[in-house]
């Protein structure tokens, strides 16, 4: 059964997790754990400076008062669309059942899981308080692969919440694939959600897609 885990600071919720849709990789990337130990203490600044300026963006819009929460909406759709690995990510919470759905779920998959995760902190858009994000460092796990640690702080926050930020990419182009609040990697997270729920089906990968477009139907009433 799929699970709901309310209770985390809004603002990291719904800019870290809905950044990465609740959450990715690819698996092929995660064939190194993401607790991976750093190269050398090496730190990335192109890709802190991403996290830094992508993220106070998103708050930036949700902290404007004169946008409507249906614009607001559709500005951070296509903010995630721009930063996060949204194939990736949607391949990836599949685990293992990735490589034996058949196309036909895939695809009812991909546009499942993409409704059910923009319902889930899209509906919670007009709840930020003004918090800021604010970069605090960074690791490289390998040349192109960053973990990029930061605090949210202020509005509703009594005290700094950590997130971290897996990036991939270079340069001028970074894609986030997963993000770390309050110790909790997202992607990962969702994922055993996902698999449990296929395992306890027996490996039918079409029930995770009902129970999906159930959570959908339901959020359009």
């Amino acid at each position: 059964m799929i699970k709901n885990r309310p209770g985390r600071p809004f603002a990291t919720v719904a800019i870290a997790a809905a950044l990465a849709l609740g959450l990715a990789a690819g698996a092929i990337l995660l064939l190194v754990p993401t607790r991976a130990v750093a190269q050398n203490g090496a730190r990335d600044l192109q890709a802190e400076q991403f996290v830094q300026v992508q993220a106070q963006n998103a708050l930036t819009v949700l902290a404007n008062p004169r946008i409507t929460t249906a614009e607001k909406t559709r500005l951070f759709r296509a903010f995630v669309d721009q930063v996060a690995d949204v194939p990736r990510i949607t391949q990836f919470v599949l685990g293992k059942y990735a490589r034996v759905a058949t196309p036909a779920q895939r695809q009812s998959f991909a546009a499942v899981f993409r409704e059910y995760a923009s319902n889930v902190y899209e509906s919670r858009l007009d709840q930020y308080h003004g918090e800021t994000l604010k970069v605090t460092g960074s690791i490289v796990r390998r040349p192109g692969d960053v973990i990029v640690n930061s605090e949210v702080v202020g509005g509703a926050q009594a005290k700094p919440v950590a997130v971290a930020w897996r990036v991939i990419g270079g340069g001028a182009s970074w894609k986030v694939i997963d993000v770390q609040v309050a110790g909790v990697w997202l992607a990962i997270t969702e994922q055993q959600d996902f698999v449990s729920t296929i395992d306890n089906a027996g490996g039918n990968v079409d029930v995770l897609i009902r129970q999906l477009q159930q959570k959908v139907q339901a959020e359009r009433k």
